[in-house]
């Protein structure tokens, strides 16, 4: 992971108050003191095991302000120019500025080096909203569904700017919020956030060993993480910065894995487009239990895991309480009021 940050110089914000999350397969054997089951006990059942979604464990036990979370054949990627990609540095730039979740301004970030406020751009608008969570991108293997595999099995992402029939996915240098009261897939393998603001909503949902369905966790804390948001007044960016990501994974695999999940998200989609948390919902962890009400009285209906999800995601809640804040207070920012 070094060679993500060698060539930048640590600022303070960087150094002392962001974690690295990288959830693996490899041989763990020196991380027996973090064992999940020995730090959450019965909550432990809330975590997904074998499966990539147990990263979640790390962003509750953390400390920092800000968690970056990569997988682990993720590695350094270049710009068109050749310069290698500071992945950690966009990250933290596009959390440190506002966003613009109310009104789409057509010049992408105005707040990027190079860019502004496009004309009809309202001015009483220009100070934007608190930015919660930086979504970036990948170079060479998409992060496609294994439908999408099995068609487009040659398929990669360039870096190349030029226009090719060869080359249709180009890298594009900007960074845009995501408007208010739209969802978006997001994929955990490049992806940051304020852990004080919108952590405890990042719950990667019960996947993997013992679950009817896989590769669908980073989703679900998306439409979670956006739904949450959109209703805090908080924006959520995607674009720069880029990684490279090595290699595809099997499309047999995953479409075992994604074969509920393809047919479930056709109703799960919808659900999160609908709803509306009552305006008393005043902080993250409120919203997150609304959430798993509903969760539990619609989508319950589709199949028993949600309901199953449902009381995991309350238990979830519970664990990061005990975890990160004394009894009764509160760990995130305020809502924003329109």
């Amino acid at each position: 992971m070094s060679q993500l940050y060698s060539s930048m110089k640590p600022t303070p914000v960087l150094k002392d108050e962001l974690d690295i999350v990288i959830p693996t397969i490899r041989n763990l054997d020196f991380l027996e003191m973090n064992d999940i089951n020995r730090i959450l006990g019965p909550k432990s059942s809330c975590i997904s095991f074998k499966d990539s979604a147990c990263r979640c464990f790390g962003y509750m036990v953390s400390k920092k302000k800000y968690i970056y979370t990569i997988d682990d054949d993720c590695f350094v990627a270049k710009d068109p120019s050749g310069k290698e990609i500071n992945a950690l540095e966009q990250h933290i730039k596009n959390l440190l500025s506002p966003s613009t979740p109310h009104f789409f301004n057509t010049l992408y970030d105005p707040y990027s080096d190079g860019a502004d406020f496009v004309r009809g751009y309202p001015f009483s608008m220009r100070e934007g909203a608190i930015t919660a969570v930086s979504h970036g991108l990948w170079l060479n293997v998409p992060d496609y569904d294994a439908p999408t595999q099995l068609v487009k099995p040659l398929e990669r992402n360039s870096r190349k700017v030029y226009l090719s029939i060869q080359l249709p996915i180009l890298y594009v240098d900007a960074v845009m919020t995501i408007p208010k009261g739209t969802l978006f897939p997001m994929c955990g393998m490049n992806l940051a956030y304020d852990r004080e603001l919108i952590g405890p909503a990042m719950y990667f949902r019960l996947m993997g060993d013992g679950q009817p369905i896989g590769r669908y966790d980073d989703m679900w804390a998306g439409w979670c993480v956006k739904v949450i948001c959109d209703h805090m007044g908080w924006g959520v960016k995607t674009g720069l910065p880029y990684i490279w990501h090595s290699k595809a994974s099997n499309p047999f695999v995953n479409l075992r894995k994604e074969y509920n999940g393809i047919f479930w998200q056709e109703e799960a989609i919808p659900f999160f487009q609908s709803v509306t948390l009552p305006k008393e919902c005043d902080s993250v962890q409120q919203c997150y239990i609304e959430l798993a009400k509903l969760v539990n009285e619609k989508l319950g209906k589709v199949d028993p895991y949600f309901i199953k999800l449902a009381d995991g995601m309350v238990t979830w809640i519970e664990a990061w309480e005990e975890l990160n804040a004394p009894k009764g207070t509160e760990t995130n920012a305020p809502r924003v009021t329109e």
